[in-house]
């Protein structure tokens, strides 16, 4: 099972978070910012329902997957 890293961060002249390098939006405190990170690391735990998914490859390649609503990732916030 794969682990997704929330972090809190300084960020255009506020706090955000980031994971994979993309940020949130802007949040005036640190508190906000964290608080925002912890619910969207709950939101990734929540299962789902299982369905078929469709894609693109970097080949140009379509794939259909069957995506298990239940296969969610652990989570966690660094502060």
């Amino acid at each position: 099972m794969s682990t997704v890293s929330y972090q809190v961060v300084e960020h255009d002249g506020g706090w955000a978070y980031t994971f994979d390098g993309v940020y949130s939006e802007t949040f005036a405190s640190h508190a906000a910012a964290l608080a925002a990170a912890k619910r969207a690391a709950a939101e990734q735990r929540t299962p789902g329902e299982t369905a078929e998914i469709e894609y693109e490859t970097e080949k140009g390649k379509w794939k259909v997957e069957r995506a298990a609503g239940d296969d969610r990732p652990a989570t966690k916030v660094v502060d």
